[in-house]
């Protein structure tokens, strides 16, 4: 199944067997989503505030308050996201408004190895002020800086009505 910049303008709500990227917004609301579930988990664990723009250096002075509750906390959020991108395509925030994570490639599930690269893209994504999560709006398959090291596409999948 090759992907297409057209099917990426697609409208994606009705059947078809083109590739349908999510978008900017819905990927957004996924996060939130997955914000709301995660943090006051990782609030318990490490309980010293991150930065709201994590630079290497601004992450580096948060691990060194407490070093053993951050790295706990760290371990949890990258563990979690690994686990739910490896084996359910998702985390709960995108599995809820039907994006799936795959291999850009081979439209399966992504490696650890992938899942690990993904997540240090997002320091990456963050570290260019922002930039690197925008760049979902522009790009034709709706790739991140951060999906761009990992090999990874997010697909929009509807859900369909059950007949009968």
């Amino acid at each position: 199944m090759a992907a297409t910049l057209s099917s990426a303008k697609q409208r994606c709500d009705q059947p078809s067997s083109e590739l349908c990227y999510a978008g900017f917004w819905r990927r957004m609301a996924a996060d939130v989503v997955d914000n709301i579930v995660v943090l006051p988990i990782i609030s318990a664990l490490a309980p010293t505030r991150w930065p709201a723009h994590p630079t290497f250096v601004a992450l580096a002075q948060a691990l060194a308050a407490d070093p053993l509750r951050q790295l706990l906390g760290l371990v949890f959020a990258v563990a979690y996201s690994v686990v739910f991108w490896v084996k359910f395509l998702g985390t709960p925030g995108k599995l809820l408004l039907s994006c799936h994570l795959v291999d850009a490639q081979t439209l399966g599930p992504l490696t650890v190895g992938q899942s690990l690269a993904r997540n240090f893209g997002y320091l990456i994504s963050y570290a260019t002020l922002g930039l690197g999560f925008l760049w979902i709006a522009w790009d034709p398959r709706k790739q991140g800086f951060h999906d761009k090291i990992a090999g990874s596409v997010v697909l929009y999948v509807p859900r369909r009505p059950r007949r009968g």
